[in-house]
């Protein structure tokens, strides 16, 4: 589609569901990998994204059940390979967030960097770098990171030189399973990493400072299965809230949460 042509000038009216978020559902959906046992996640929204995040996982031998309710259950479990191939990996930079739970969980991942990108120009190095701070032994060559957690992960006291999401998201995982505590400052603070912490302690994780710049991570040992829904798209709810607005019209919003905008 080359161009949308938009014929205005009428009041918008009516009733419309709104979506789970997009990122947050991308970071829980590979955050399931931590489980010893099968995780229910409901409000998934039907995205591209999203499809690919499936096939991603489904390659490394997950078990996926999806329904026609928005739902998917993720068993990890039957995991047998742990490379992510840079033909998925290609087409969504947040494929680098399977790094974090695979080097936890698994001991090792290999995963592709996206569209070839240099070390040190993008905040993937920032990553790495949190991971090596506990124990991970990363080399970069041919296109991959390839990485082993040198016998387990140990908490650390990790600095974020600049706030990222993906970064605090993909460290906060790989903590979930390291020996002791592990602190991250400069965290991102962001509603879809509230959501992420908050699955992650339904799942036996023990995460505090969930919403300020310093989390917290009190390693365990395992994460059992949950059930969670993911929250409502908080840029979903306010375009529609806008488009109302300017056309003078009334729409209804199902489904969100005014506190999240």
């Amino acid at each position: 589609m080359d161009k949308l042509i938009i014929t205005g000038g009428e009041p918008l009216e009516g009733e419309i569901r709104i979506s789970g978020a997009k990122n947050a559902a991308l970071p829980i959906l590979v955050g399931a990998l931590l489980a010893d046992s099968p995780v229910h996640i409901g409000n998934v929204p039907h995205l591209h994204d999203i499809t690919t995040t499936l096939e991603l996982l489904g390659r490394m031998g997950v078990t996926l059940t999806v329904d026609e309710r928005s739902g998917v259950v993720i068993d990890s479990t039957t995991l047998t390979d742990t490379e992510a191939a840079y033909d998925l990996v290609k087409t969504m930079r947040a494929s680098i967030l399977v790094l974090g739970p695979l080097l936890a969980k698994f001991g090792k991942a290999d995963v592709s960097l996206p569209g070839g990108c240099a070390i040190g120009s993008r905040p993937v190095d920032l990553h790495l770098r949190g991971l090596e701070q506990m124990g991970a032994e990363i080399k970069v060559e041919n296109g991959y990171i390839r990485a082993t957690n040198g016998g387990g992960l140990k908490g650390a006291h990790i600095f974020m030189d600049q706030v990222t999401v993906t970064g605090t998201e993909n460290l906060m995982m790989a903590a979930t399973l390291a020996e002791g505590k592990t602190i991250i400052e400069n965290a991102a603070r962001e509603p879809e990493v509230v959501d992420l912490a908050n699955f992650l302690n339904k799942m036996g994780a023990k995460i505090t400072g969930i919403g300020t710049a310093t989390l917290e991570i009190e390693g365990v040992s395992a994460l059992h299965g949950a059930k969670y829904n993911i929250l409502p798209d908080r840029i979903e709810t306010g375009t529609y809230l806008v488009a109302a607005a300017i056309t003078r019209g009334k729409v209804k919003l199902k489904d969100t949460d005014a506190n999240e905008l």
